[in-house]
């Protein structure tokens, strides 16, 4: 009988509070569940519950306004990247059927640098609900600080110094993006899903804990293999970014959000996709060369924009 897989679940703070060994314990166990599964889940992280409810509540609340008020915020700047993207509008890579969401995108407020203000289009906050930019500017915080220490840890995995990750994710185009899957209808496409097998464009996501099931990785022996989480929990896992960086070292990881058994169901989650700067050079870590890069160096801004169209974010 084969072994039951289950993604490895992680206390970041025994590598944020820890003795030295538990620094080393979280690094490779990391790494490993990163490399094997290409998920893993943080069981315990800075970023406040009360403050991840409190983000549910509000895109809740968003998400249930008339479809020409929400359809008033959005951004077609930069393929969407702030503001409101109907129903509809984005599609798996290779996919010609729509994915069955709508979303809202958040995106970094400050700079440290001004010459990346030209890639950073400005917020744009729904003005029926007060809290909304207060909550989710110190969501994004939370999240952008946690994926700091992630990187930290990947990087002592992959044998390059501190500065490494951090200078890239100074100023990093990263993404905030909380997702509503409404219920099925008569109009629903047919053979269409939440959101179909896709792999994230960034260096990882890291996500709160989803309102309802449904996620699900492509396992590396080639099963799907459903996440099961709470929102006080974070799932991270693996994009095309540290994909390249790492030669496939750390590969990408296959993904899906199936349909309910219960089509009256709604379904909200909240990934964060965390990018590097505009500047940064994808290009192969040297601990990961083998032997040969598998893929030739490339801007992040460029691969960021190949993909959004790839995806639909782009079109028109």
């Amino acid at each position: 009988m084969d072994a039951i897989r289950k993604v490895p679940e992680l206390s970041l703070m025994s590598f944020v509070n820890g003795t030295n060994n538990d620094k080393t314990t979280f690094v490779n166990n990391l790494f490993t569940g990163l490399k094997d599964y290409g998920f893993i889940v943080l069981v315990d992280h800075p970023v406040d519950h009360k403050l991840t409810s409190k983000a549910y509540d509000l895109i809740h609340q968003f998400f249930q306004l008339p479809t020409d008020v929400k359809r008033s915020y959005t951004c077609r700047e930069g393929g969407g990247q702030r503001g409101y993207t109907a129903f509809g509008v984005e599609h798996a890579r290779n996919s010609t059927l729509p994915d069955l969401k709508e979303f809202w995108h958040v995106g970094r407020e400050t700079l440290v640098n001004p010459k990346f203000k030209s890639y950073f289009p400005e917020n744009i906050w729904p003005k029926e609900i007060p809290e909304f930019k207060d909550t989710f500017l110190r969501l994004y915080n939370g999240l952008d600080m946690t994926s700091v220490v992630l990187l930290d840890a990947i990087g002592m995995a992959l044998d390059v110094p501190q500065s490494y990750f951090r200078s890239m994710l100074e100023d990093g185009n990263s993404i905030l993006r909380p997702i509503h899957y409404p219920p099925m209808s008569a109009d629903t496409p047919k053979n269409a899903v939440r959101s179909a097998a896709h792999e994230d464009i960034n260096l990882i996501t890291v996500m709160v804990g989803a309102t309802t099931s449904g996620l699900e990785l492509l396992d590396r022996d080639g099963k799907w293999l459903p996440i099961q989480t709470n929102d006080k929990q974070l799932v991270v896992d693996s994009g095309d970014m540290l994909s390249r960086l790492t030669n496939d070292v750390l590969p990408a990881t296959t993904h899906r959000v199936v349909n309910p058994d219960d089509p009256t169901t709604n379904r909200y989650s909240m990934p964060f996709f965390v990018h590097p700067n505009p500047d940064t050079m994808l290009t192969c870590i040297p601990s990961c060369r083998g032997t040969g890069e598998k893929y030739p160096a490339i801007n992040s801004h460029e691969w960021l924009m190949i993909r959004l169209n790839e995806i639909g974010l782009l079109k028109k």
